[in-house]
């Protein structure tokens, strides 16, 4: 008869440990929710227990299973489980073993205080709205805070509504409900105040103290809690894994994550088809596995959570061999896997790069190239074709070999040197050889290489560029000084994400794009002759990554992707409500607004006042410029154009 054992399974620690033993005792889990048994569908041949038990329950539950051993893999602060768990397994005699959290996955961001004068003291020079939980009978202690960022959820009493009112807590900011409360609804309400605190008390009492903390932890507040924190005993997850194999005598399984190169057999490495030879099953997806002739159990999956599904319901297996299309270090999948199988013990084969293939059938030298995947994913490859010599592509999934090619003709490079290699090192390879004008039109395979030469680049970076070369037409446009100016306050990344408000010509936009190269900009505009000039000036500059939002802010900003830096060149009047839908989606947006007017002006600084930004200051910009009149040389002023930029604005819920 196998060995009986009990596994109180709320994090990952608990699955995990669950996996290893199964096959090798009887495991029960126990889970408290639903959500909880779901999460453990993956393995086949446990017993599940789903819903809560009081200590006098887990005390009978183990004695009538006769279990040698119990496992609390419980969340850390599930204090009332924890000392439950404790208790019944003392009474009945049985051995405990406490599961530690990982470091990696230790929720060091929570703040533990004694009492509830303590949390006050803690949160009373802080900055951010605080959501309280602890009752109303203890508001009186939280007197000195301002009260104007402070909510209180209380029972919906007459008793509780006067004590927030003695409180000063305005009636607006009272969340009035009985509990226990969901996950789902602390994130909600949390979400409501934009909370950056949320403050209870450790003893869970009427339930739900882990929903608020993991609630709180998810959306990115600090959880403030009154009471002792959890007590660190028991085993670290490798120390119990260390000493369940040796117990039961379980083998240590290996995964040995292979590089399939290209995709002939031919190509593997000595080291890889060793591994291969010695493994118990082969996993991947079916068109890189079906290139190996070895006849051994094969299991057709290549995402994570599937090949970890396989695993665990096979749990005989203990050497494996999951195959990876390509060089398991370029543009692959093998990282993905490797975090999914850290706690494993993981080696890895590397193949040959079908860049490397590519190459040599070209009879190039790739060290000087641009290498880049466009396999399921997107990347400014008319940026990267224009700023370097060699490009190889990664082509695949929507971003084909012919689209590739069809975007680079979109933009001019019609003549460039190209090449598509399809099916390396297949029977049936093939190569085509030309310029991008003359393969544009072909069909290729799903998963080829591009090659592209450009023997011009252009790699000059270009701030203020000069105004002559948009195009332009009778619509407004940054003028390049101050345009200079302006983008270098928004302080951009390669990767930035950029709404440019008002975009008129795209002057701001294409700039934008230049620098944020890797990133999108939004450009943002509602008059049709603007939107036409938008799309001729994202064509003249190579600014492929600038999108085109045809419309009036901030109408057709909710449904935009959130900023990392905003430019609001005209607003039309809806300044505020604006600068409100940018701060709903990204709080810590940068934001640089110009203006012209005294009314842009004065609507600008109200705005920064209402918002309460962190992060506030003006620019006056006062341009001249000499302009030839007969035999001389006049300074001639432009408008002068007050500059702000602002971060960070709170008060916005």
């Amino acid at each position: 008869m196998k060995n009986k054992i009990c596994v109180f399974a709320g994090t990952t620690e608990g699955r995990r440990i669950a996996e290893i033993l199964n096959g090798a005792a009887d495991i029960t889990v126990c889970v408290a929710t639903e959500y909880g048994e779901v999460l453990l569908d993956h393995i086949n041949g446990i017993t599940v227990h789903t819903g809560r038990l009081d200590e006098a329950e887990m005390e009978m539950f183990f004695k009538n299973n006769d279990f040698e051993l119990i496992i609390d893999a419980t969340h850390p602060y599930a204090v009332i489980a924890t000392n439950n768990i404790r208790l019944a397994a003392e009474k009945c005699g049985v051995r405990l073993m406490r599961i530690l959290r990982s470091p990696e996955n230790h929720e060091a961001k929570a703040v533990y205080v004694s009492s509830v004068t303590e949390a006050r003291d803690y949160l009373l020079n802080r900055e951010g709205n605080i959501l309280l939980t602890t009752g109303s009978k203890e508001l009186s202690f939280y007197v000195g805070l301002d009260m104007q960022k402070v909510w209180a959820r209380v029972l919906p009493s007459h008793s509780s509504l006067d004590l927030c009112e003695k409180a000063g807590i305005p009636s607006s900011h009272i969340i009035a409900a009985q509990g226990p409360f969901s996950y789902d609804i602390n994130i909600a309400q949390l979400r409501m105040i934009n909370a950056e605190y949320l403050v209870t008390k450790a003893s869970g009492t009427s339930g739900g103290y882990e929903e608020k903390i993991k609630a709180a932890l998810d959306f990115g507040a600090v959880p403030v809690i009154i009471g002792e924190p959890p007590q660190d005993f028991g085993y670290t997850l490798d120390e119990a894994i260390e000493e369940l194999e040796k117990k039961y005598n379980i083998q240590k399984r290996v995964i040995n994550i292979i590089g399939m190169g290209p995709g002939s057999e031919n190509l593997l490495t000595v080291e890889a088809k060793n591994a291969l030879s010695e493994c118990d099953a082969i996993i991947g997806a079916q068109s890189v596995v079906n290139g190996i002739s070895l006849r051994k159990p094969v299991f057709f999956e290549f995402l994570p959570e599937k090949v970890m599904a396989v695993l665990a319901n096979n749990p005989s297996l203990r050497k494996i061999a999951v195959i990876m299309r390509g060089d398991t270090g370029f543009f692959s999948g093998t990282k993905k896997m490797t975090d999914a199988f850290r706690n494993e013990c993981v080696r890895i084969f590397p193949g040959i790069s079908s860049v490397s293939v590519f190459a040599a059938k070209l009879a190039i030298n790739w060290d000087d190239a641009a290498l880049v995947s466009m396999h399921g994913r997107y990347h400014n490859i008319v940026h990267t074709v224009r700023e370097n010599k060699k490009t190889v592509v990664l082509a695949g999934g929507s971003n084909s070999a012919d689209v590739i090619l069809k975007k680079l003709s979109g933009y001019g490079f019609n003549s460039l040197n190209a090449a598509v290699g399809e099916k390396l090192t297949y029977e049936d390879e093939k190569i085509s050889v030309g310029t991008v004008g003359e393969l544009k039109d072909r069909k290729y395979d799903d998963l080829s290489l591009v090659y592209i030469e450009n023997p011009e680049p252009q790699n000059i970076m270009r701030i203020g560029i000069d105004d002559s070369e948009f195009i332009r037409g009778d619509v407004p446009m940054t003028k390049s000084n101050v345009r200079a100016v302006s983008v270098a306050e928004l302080s951009l990344a390669s990767d930035s994400v950029v709404w440019d408000v008002g975009a008129g010509t795209g002057s701001v936009s294409v700039e934008c794009a230049l620098c944020a190269f890797d990133g999108t900009v939004y450009a943002v505009e509602k008059e049709d002759d603007a939107v036409n000039l938008i799309s001729q000036n994202k064509i003249k500059f190579f600014a492929d990554n600038i999108e085109i939002i045809k419309g009036k802010a901030p109408d057709v900003l909710a449904g935009l992707p959130s900023p990392t830096h905003v430019f609001i060149g005209g607003s039309g009047g809806t300044l505020c409500e604006t600068i409100k839908t940018v701060l709903l989606k990204n709080k810590d947006a940068k934001i640089v607004i110009n203006t012209v007017t005294l009314e842009s002006y004065h609507e600008a600084y109200e705005c920064a006042e209402k918002f309460g930004f962190r992060d506030f200051r003006c620019i006056s910009v006062n341009i001249s410029r000499s302009r030839k009149i007969d035999r001389y040389n006049m300074m001639c002023a432009q408008n002068p154009v007050t500059v702000f930029v602002m971060q960070g604005g709170k008060n916005f819920g």
